[in-house]
């Protein structure tokens, strides 16, 4: 007769710290996802004046004539909602970001800790800073030079506020990135995955790498390339000087920092 064999308690162990995990991401995932609905109802009232601050850039820039039209049934109903979502997520997006944070805090040294808290409100920062960038100086020179390009064709400048959406999310997301290479390079040199140097040797291929992705996510004109691509290159250099003066950790701080986990 074979011998019935005992349960492993490591196995268990690991087991119920699985679940507990699992368990404790589901809250923090419903915590995040009840602030950014909170958000939303506080602000769905007034989802038409949202809309129509959003799409201000645009209709200042149309000529004599030119509006925004219609051409799905339930647009002028989903199109705000879908705006004022967006609003509220960016909004409450610190308190989602705590969240992850609370998550993923225990499994972190003290060091680490200390650098990431500063990443990430940065982050969040340079990512409104590209989207105001974008709403401020990108929409109405876009805009203008698109009306006027117009002018001399007698073609009538309407556009649909879905497509306009579309356009402007996809904007927005375009100089939220371009925003955040700063942050990516002093993450390259602080955790020493690529020498300071190495970058500064990498520029011209840089330089190149930022038209080219200008001319793959903004329209086909040198102008909102251009307004994407100067930026970009800008940025990769302050995230240069910023990588020198934060410089690497010493390796004797690391280490300190190492054997101390929470």
């Amino acid at each position: 007769m074979s011998e019935s064999r005992s349960p492993d308690p490591q196995d268990e162990s690991q087991q119920e710290t699985f679940i507990s995990h699992l368990v404790e991401l589901r809250e923090r995932v419903v915590k995040a996802v009840a602030g950014v609905i909170l958000v939303f109802v506080a602000l769905v009232y007034w989802a038409p004046d949202i809309f129509n601050l959003f799409s201000r850039p645009l209709i200042e820039s149309l000529p004599s004539g030119g509006r925004m039209i219609v051409t799905d049934v339930t647009g002028s109903f989903f199109v705000p909602m879908k705006v004022t979502m967006l609003v509220a997520f960016l909004i409450a997006l610190p308190w989602v970001l705590y969240q992850i944070w609370q998550f993923v805090a225990p499994g972190l040294y003290q060091h680490e800790k200390r650098l990431i808290m500063p990443l990430v409100t940065s982050s969040y920062l340079l990512f409104l800073a590209g989207v105001a960038f974008a709403y401020f100086l990108v929409f109405p020179t876009v805009f203008h030079f698109m009306a006027h390009y117009n002018a001399p064709l007698g073609a009538e400048m309407s556009t649909d506020i879905d497509k306009y959406l579309s356009f402007a999310m996809t904007t927005f997301l375009a100089f939220g990135i371009t925003f955040e290479v700063p942050v990516v390079v002093i993450v390259l040199v602080r955790f020493g995955v690529v020498e300071l140097e190495k970058l500064r040797e990498i520029r011209p291929y840089v330089i190149v790498g930022a038209f080219i992705i200008a001319a793959i996510v903004t329209p086909p004109d040198v102008l909102s390339q251009l307004l994407l691509a100067v930026p970009l290159i800008l940025l990769y250099e302050l995230g240069l000087v910023m990588a020198k003066v934060i410089g690497r950790p010493l390796p004797e701080a690391a280490a300190a920092g190492d054997g101390s986990a929470d």
